[in-house]
């Protein structure tokens, strides 16, 4: 009697666990690739009878608590703070911003403006967040990453003048493009291109640079007009361009391929009325209890299951949960303070993890630079506040956020030490050489150190891997912390090959998830287009 495919994988799955179960379906051709992932799935009534704390209710302990109930486990969510989300933070008025060593800010932002302390984009490739916004209800707009009309800045090249983006652009590829065409035509590159090649390279190149007729790049509309073009002999009359030298000169000249990164690339979204509203999608899904103030104290790791000491921040009454399974979400850095009984290789591995620094500030302002063309977008100025963002949302109303600083790594360790009034007052700068004038509009900064945060102490973990922040994390630790460890499963952003973005968080849960469904032995395949059940 034959099988059928889905009675295989379904065994396949009981026997071999999600692993065996998600490799065969590649083989098999029912799942496009790793990168399209899918969240693990299990029997009917697989949880039944056993119980998971989930430790932080950011996106990665969202998800997991999510799944997890929704295969019939009891589960439990405890949260230090007094919201769900984790980094995923949106501040609105009265908003506080609570910094270890810092006075308490509170926002008062205008009614409609706020600003994504957090995660503020996502791409258009992080499908499984993506999907989550789609089953969630979380209604989503484009967030316009890249405006050709806002600036690169040096402040020592170009008389210390921005530069636009379309024109820098623009005339170092024409720049380039004269110069490899020169190349061509003197037979510097014969050693490396065909006769057929240089033949059809010539041409694109004239494109691709906007050449004259004798390969030769004299300026280009493609970098914005001197006078714009009108009505009857009003002719256009083009930028100059600028010297290549004075192009190269700028350390800035790196960000014109700011939109050509992976995780850059359009289109990229946005959630209507800021990113925390995928939080709150995922709150209203859970209808097991997510119990916020919840500090944890101590996990204990032990042979019939585990068991998490917590204290209510609100009245400082302390209980413990037992359940069968943990999944810990919480910061490496932060977990590192937490009395477990852990292995020493665990905990030195937790322990060992450096995190990383971010700050972002935050104006409210009118939108003077919608009347310079720039509607969403990014102007890059280096330094300590490393770029100017411009608000993607409700173009053309009266006034809007502008993030007058987005800075991370070295710089913005030294840029956190300094006190707020300094480093305000250093992000009003920037926005006074990028847009003179209209500093004074600058109104109701807020000031986000992520260092400083409480239950953070900093953005993501800096294991410096291979490929930096996203792609290529090799480090001992990582490698360990993937891993179960009796019946303690640790997930996070910080525990994927993105650690700076929610669709990490998301394939960690599941990671956790999965590997739980090993554990209790009743993992089901999902086939092919199907989606768990919406809330």
């Amino acid at each position: 009697m034959g099988v059928s495919r889905r009675s295989f994988l379904l065994r396949l799955g009981a026997v071999g666990g999600y692993g065996a179960a998600y490799s065969a379906m590649l083989s098999m051709g029912l799942l496009a690739s790793p990168a399209r992932a899918q969240a693990p799935s299990f029997a009917p009534g697989a949880g039944r009878g056993k119980r998971v704390v989930v430790l932080g209710a950011g996106i990665a302990g969202l998800t997991a608590a999510y799944e997890l109930e929704r295969a019939g486990f009891d589960v439990t969510v405890l949260e230090a703070r007094d919201r769900v989300g984790g980094r995923n933070w949106t501040l609105r008025n009265g908003s506080r911003i609570e910094m270890v060593g810092e006075a308490t800010q509170t926002v008062s932002f205008s009614d409609g403006v706020y600003m994504n302390a957090g995660p503020a984009r996502i791409p258009s490739h992080h499908e499984n967040l993506l999907g989550y916004c789609n089953r969630l209800g979380v209604p989503l707009e484009v967030e316009i990453n890249s405006s050709r009309s806002a600036f690169f800045w040096d402040a020592d090249s170009n008389g210390g003048k921005p530069i636009q983006l379309r024109q820098g652009v623009n005339d170092t590829r024409g720049h380039i493009s004269e110069l490899l065409a020169k190349a061509l035509n003197r037979g510097a590159l014969d050693q490396d291109l065909t006769a057929e090649e240089k033949q059809r390279l010539l041409p694109f190149l004239r494109v691709y640079g906007d050449l004259d007729g004798e390969m030769r790049f004299k300026g280009t509309e493609r970098s914005g007009f001197v006078s714009v073009p009108g009505a009857a002999d009003t002719y256009a009359v083009d930028r100059p361009p600028l010297p290549l030298k004075d192009l190269l000169a700028n350390d800035q000249l790196p960000a014109t391929l700011f939109e050509d990164f992976l995780y850059m690339q359009a289109t990229m979204f946005q959630p209507v009325g800021g990113m925390d509203r995928i939080a709150a999608g995922f709150q209203r899904a859970i209808r097991s209890p997510l119990i916020l103030n919840a500090e944890v104290l101590q996990i204990r790791d032990l042979a019939a299951g585990v068991a998490v000491a917590w204290r209510d921040r609100a009245s400082g009454a302390r209980q413990v949960i037992q359940a069968d399974y943990a999944v810990v979400t919480i910061p490496l850095n932060i977990l590192s303070k937490i009395d477990s009984n852990f292995a020493a290789p665990l905990k030195r591995a937790i322990a060992s993890v450096p995190y990383d620094f971010s700050n972002k500030i935050g104006f409210e302002a009118p939108r003077f630079w919608e009347r310079q063309q720039i509607y969403g977008g990014i102007s890059f100025v280096g330094g300590e506040t490393t770029l100017v963002w411009y608000p993607s949302n409700d173009l053309h109303s009266a006034r809007g956020m502008l993030l007058a600083c987005y800075g991370s790594g070295p710089a913005a360790k030294g840029f956190a030490q300094r006190p707020l009034e300094e480093q305000v007052a250093v992000a009003r700068g920037v926005v006074a050489r990028l847009h003179p004038g209209h500093e004074g509009e600058l109104e109701k900064p807020a000031v986000v150190n992520w260092s400083k945060i409480p239950f953070n102490l900093g953005p993501w973990p800096a294991f410096g891997g291979r490929g930096g922040q996203e792609g290529h994390i090799e480090d001992p630790a990582y490698k360990l912390l993937n891993q179960p460890h009796g019946r303690v499963y640790f997930s996070g952003a910080h525990l994927s090959q993105m650690p700076g973005w929610q669709e990490g968080a998301v394939l960690s849960a599941w990671r956790a998830v999965g590997l739980i469904a090993d554990r209790v032995g009743q993992t089901v395949a999902v086939e092919p287009g199907r989606r768990p059940a919406a809330a």
